[in-house]
């Protein structure tokens, strides 16, 4: 059991039951951590919060807006000034749309990086410079086997992009504050069993699963634990690294 009593872990996007942030929220909860849910959907956060309350783990929920500078601002001086620190932040947050490039606008282009790229750069930017003052930190965000190999089952070339350059920034960002007692690291989920694959045409479900070589989806769990892996003590000299959770799909 890695042990993250004591600390203070930020999960954004956690607020949704559709995707892995929950999952994540509740696998460091189930750790000892005190787990922050921070998503745009206030119901969510709440939700989330109850299950991990449930299980006995210890959560609180903040609205969060990653694509705005005041919300990403506002809501990590709230948790500073109520826990005195941040020790881990998952950047999960994240959307998708299936459209061709002919067919895609500059603005489907706009929406998607302003999550996933922009929204997730505001959010590094404002945890690291809290991490760099106490010395410590884990940054782990997620990636796709579709910023890697070009494409997938459900974005598109848009998406791809985005999730290829959360690759690049964390590499770089990497380097940047290894020396200040944070690592910085990517995991890059193939086809997990959620509800958006579960919502998939058989006949389109059983063409993805022939492209995998374990035969079957991966489960959110798989994620959320190789997550939890890399923001431990235990990963202290692992930096600038991708982990690919794919069941076989994509091999570097």
């Amino acid at each position: 059991m890695l042990d993250f009593n004591g600390q203070v872990v930020i999960v954004t996007g956690s607020g949704s039951p559709k995707g892995i942030g929950r999952v994540i929220a509740r696998t460091f909860a189930k750790q000892g951590a005190v787990a922050i849910i921070a998503d745009i959907n206030e119901a969510g956060i709440n939700e989330t919060v109850d299950v991990i309350k449930a299980e006995g783990g210890k959560a609180e929920g903040f609205k969060l807006d990653v694509t705005s500078e005041d919300s990403v601002k506002d809501f990590v001086q709230k948790v500073v000034d109520k826990y005195g620190r941040i020790d881990v932040l998952v950047n999960n947050a994240g959307i998708s749309q299936k459209v061709t490039v002919d067919d895609m606008t500059l603005k489907d282009m706009q929406r998607i990086f302003s999550v996933n790229m922009f929204g997730l750069f505001l959010i590094t930017q404002a945890c690291v410079r809290v991490m760099r003052k106490q010395k410590y930190g884990r940054v782990v965000s997620l990636s796709s086997v579709s910023g890697k190999r070009g494409g997938g089952v459900f974005g598109g070339a848009h998406y791809s992009a985005s999730k290829a350059a959360v690759l690049g920034f964390s590499k770089n960002l990497a380097r940047e504050v290894a020396q200040d007692g944070i690592t910085v690291n990517c995991v890059a989920p193939g086809l997990i069993n959620t509800e958006i694959w579960k919502s998939l045409p058989k006949e389109d479900a059983d063409k993805v699963i022939a492209g995998i070589p374990a035969g079957h989806p991966g489960e959110t769990s798989d994620v959320a634990n190789a997550i939890v892996f890399l923001a431990s003590k235990e990963a202290g000299y692992i930096t600038g690294e991708d982990i690919d959770i794919n069941g076989g799909s994509h091999m570097d």
